[in-house]
């Protein structure tokens, strides 16, 4: 084992006492069978529900440690994030009468930010990215005399973090492969530490956003690399750099590595939400997006855990996902056509949608940016149906009766900016 592995902070001992000074607030969640995820990717998986943690995410385990150990006197704290690890540290101060501050990125979203001032710290948005944040955090730590509280480069979050894998290893029997969203990588450590003590021969595989993928280049390379801009949904593990305690970890802890594309991680959201009843953000399906995609298979023998490290995003997000869930499913119809310009000329074409027992969400005239005859106009409609074959008689019905249609395709998955 290497010397950060062997470290008095990270033993078992220490992963246990971590585990234990907690109870009083973390809660222990769910592991909970996941039957569709099994069915469509063979084996037997469930899934480890960290969304339903209280602050939303896993990270309220790292921060209650951390302020657990701080020294005498230190009346505050002071961080840089994107919005888990701040909500969980405003959450953690408030708990034990602190102060707490946080730099969040300026493109930082909207719910977490309110989240964090909810839980009473004051925040700041002055940056781009969380390093800048992080280092704004390291500078006030220093003018102020708070405690300066990184979000996963630090062995006493990483020892509370590993109470996911102490409570994995207990809880689930046969417990074979471990799958876990890897940002910036304290999580992951702290659960290949905890699980790997109690039953060695257990896989232990982290995924990333393919957008944004610092770890398998520097794994690679044997140190700490920084990925370009991009944008990912999976915003709470969109982290630019490895750290310099987590990469050794998980160089000689982690039995795999993979990455996963926008699609898949939105199709594991929309997956958790309509089958599992599962609030799930980004960040945190990246491991039931490995399994979707094969990126991962599960074992044929024993159980795969998949861990849902958070469930903080935004509504619209999650709306506009289900919304291009339902139109790649075939139940969600968007198209363009044109109708005689005059009294009546709409109520046809809708008499004919109405007749084929296909619901209307929408319509709209379009009168700008597509070809129209003489006393034409044209419409955009969308339209709810139950299912690709009753849409694909809809179109041919429309078609016999002389409309001209054109099927208006969903934008891609975009996300947030990498933070």
């Amino acid at each position: 084992m290497t010397s950060a592995t062997t470290s008095e902070r990270l033993s078992s001992a220490a992963l246990a006492e971590a585990h234990e000074g907690s109870r009083s607030l973390v809660a222990r969640t769910p592991v909970l069978s996941a039957g569709s995820i099994s069915a469509h990717c063979g084996g037997t998986v469930v899934v480890k529900a960290e969304n339903l943690q209280r602050t939303g995410s896993f990270k309220l385990r790292g921060a209650l440690n951390k302020l657990r150990h701080l020294e005498p006197g230190v009346h505050g704290v002071v961080a840089g994030s994107a919005g888990n690890h701040a909500q969980s540290l405003a959450y953690a101060a408030r708990s034990g009468g602190l102060r707490c501050e946080v730099f969040m990125p300026v493109a930082a979203a909207v719910s977490k930010v309110s989240a964090v001032r909810a839980f009473g710290a004051s925040v700041e948005q002055q940056a781009d990215s969380v390093d800048e944040c992080v280092a704004l955090a390291r500078e006030r730590a220093h003018e102020a005399g708070l405690a300066f509280v990184h979000p996963f480069d630090d062995e006493l979050i990483i020892a509370g973090q590993a109470g996911v894998g102490i409570e994995l290893a207990e809880d689930v029997a046969e417990l074979s492969t471990v799958i876990v969203p890897v940002g910036g990588g304290g999580l992951a450590s702290g659960v290949a530490l905890a699980v790997k003590a109690r039953h060695p021969g257990v896989r232990v595989i982290g995924v990333q956003a393919a957008a944004c993928a610092p770890f398998p280049e520097s794994l690679r390379a044997g140190r700490p690399l920084e990925t370009g801009p991009a944008v990912t949904i999976a915003d709470g593990i969109a982290i630019k750099r490895p750290g310099e305690i987590t990469l050794p970890l998980l160089s000689e802890l982690l039995d795999d590595f993979v990455t996963v594309e926008e699609a898949a991680i939105a199709e594991a959201m929309v997956l958790l939400l309509e089958r599992a009843k599962l609030v799930v953000e980004g960040a945190g399906a990246a491991g039931v997006a490995a399994l979707l995609s094969g990126a991962v298979k599960p074992d044929a023998n024993g159980v795969t855990a998949v861990i849902l490290s958070g469930g903080n995003v935004d509504a619209a997000l999650l709306a506009g996902l289900a919304t291009r869930h339902e139109t790649e499913a075939g139940r969600r119809i968007r198209l363009l056509t044109r109708v005689p310009d005059r009294p009546g000329g709409l109520a046809g074409l809708l008499t004919l949608i109405a007749q084929d027992g296909v619901n209307v969400l929408s319509v709209e005239h379009v009168r700008d940016g597509m070809p129209l005859g003489v006393r034409q106009t044209g419409v955009e409609l969308i339209l709810e149906t139950r299912g690709r074959e009753h849409g694909a008689e809809l179109l041919g019905d429309l078609r016999r009766h002389g409309y001209d249609l054109v099927e208006v395709p969903y934008p891609e998955v975009t996300g947030t900016p990498a933070l």
